[in-house]
């Protein structure tokens, strides 16, 4: 589906700047360098949103890419300077809550289940919809540019591999406008919350919202770490830092950073 004509209207009445382009190489990087750039022409919810993105990027450098008009893409600057150093952890996961709201809400009453996998995929009926990815600016850890992918029309032959889905694949349709606005929304309210509480997310009500959307709690996982190591046990819960606590033989141990695989 090409952009409609009329824009996104609802979005730009929660983004202060929606910049909509017919194409691109990565949402995420040209949003980095704009705002980088000219940091006062783009203020906290500045958008930049493409249904054509040529080279996305996902978590531990993975590259995705998707048909023309069957994707939406959509990377967000988030400024926090309130929230403390120590709470940046919780910016993706937020995220990643956002737009579990979002994508279950364009899907209510249609039977299916739309879950977060810690710590920001989104999944309807356990396959994957959207992946997200959070970068600081460069020079800064105030700023904070957050890229989401969403499958809209992508068909099931076009699905990059068996674990993914879209909303063409589940029999839906998806209204890109509402997704935007109610994920713009989630996602400043979330932050608003966790940022006035002085990052305490359990205060904030950021850590039962992302454990009451989580399905990886519970389950039985395989964690590929950053150091080429995999972690094996019970996903146990979600610590106040954001970190994913796995128990092994009754042994707590916090992930702060890795790839979950949920064991059926």
């Amino acid at each position: 589906m090409p952009i409609p004509a009329e824009g996104y209207p609802l979005a730009a009445a929660v983004s202060p700047r929606l910049q909509v382009v017919a194409t691109t190489d990565s949402t995420n990087a040209d949003a980095v360098a704009a705002a980088s750039a000219d940091p006062e022409g783009w203020p906290h919810l500045a958008a930049l949103v493409t249904t054509d993105q040529r080279a996305g990027r996902g978590r531990l450098g993975r590259t995705w890419t998707a048909p023309p008009g069957t994707a939406l893409a959509v990377s967000v600057l988030v400024r926090v300077e309130g929230l403390p150093a120590a709470s940046r952890g919780w910016i993706p996961l937020i995220a990643g809550a956002a737009m579990t709201r979002a994508v279950a809400a364009q899907l209510k009453g249609t039977g299916n289940t739309t879950q977060l996998k810690w710590p920001n995929d989104v999944l309807v009926d356990g396959a994957k919809i959207c992946g997200i990815l959070a970068e600081a600016l460069p020079g800064t850890m105030d700023a904070v540019v957050v890229g989401a992918g969403v499958n809209t029309r992508m068909t099931r032959a076009d699905l990059p591999v068996s674990t993914a889905t879209s909303f063409a694949a589940v029999g839906a349709e998806c209204d890109d406008d509402r997704l935007l606005a109610d994920f713009l929304r989630a996602l400043d309210e979330q932050l608003q919350a966790l940022i006035t509480l002085g990052g305490d997310a359990a205060a904030a009500n950021v850590l039962g919202e992302v454990e009451s959307l989580c399905a990886t709690l519970g389950r039985d996982v395989v964690v590929s770490l950053p150091d080429d190591r995999a972690l094996e046990g019970r996903a146990q819960r979600i610590d106040p830092d954001g970190r994913l606590v796995v128990v092994v033989d009754g042994v707590e141990t916090p992930v702060a950073a890795g790839d979950v695989q949920h064991v059926r």
